[in-house]
């Protein structure tokens, strides 16, 4: 009966912390996508905030970063919802556009490195807690 009850336990314990690792990741990647669109957004309205690189081997017209920066960021905070109601596709899509946002990110690098670093280690988060969990505890 005693081993019945620490399966018990840890059975718990490894629910609870998977139900705390998938809200952790709905909100680092609700904040993630939040700030991707707002920094798509600075560049689509303002151009003149981002730092200008002459030579940048990856560039493009700071519209065209703004552009994919909301796209992606609104893509992210519509994943981050499913997270929070543990929603199968959400994990899978959580990491392909955590992985995305960091793309992107490090593609924009020059033009706002400080902002750019912030969203590589939140999505580096995002996937590193999206992929510690057991499917099997969540769903």
């Amino acid at each position: 009966m005693a081993t019945s009850t620490a399966q018990h336990h840890r059975s718990d314990a490894k629910q609870t912390a998977a139900a705390g690792l998938t809200i952790f990741a709905g909100v680092m990647l609700f904040l993630s996508g939040s700030l991707d669109f707002c920094r798509g957004l600075m560049a689509v309205l303002e151009d003149t905030i981002f730092v200008n690189t002459p030579s940048y081997a990856f560039e493009f017209d700071l519209t065209s970063w703004g552009w994919i920066h909301m796209i992606i960021g609104t893509i992210a905070v519509v994943v981050s919802f499913g997270l929070f109601v543990a929603a199968k596709w959400a994990r899978i899509t959580g990491v392909i556009i955590a992985s995305l946002v960091i793309i992107a990110n490090f593609l924009s690098l020059p033009y706002y490195p400080i902002w750019s670093i912030t969203l590589i280690a939140m999505s580096g988060f995002i996937i590193w807690a999206l992929c510690t969990v057991d499917k099997e505890s969540v769903y």
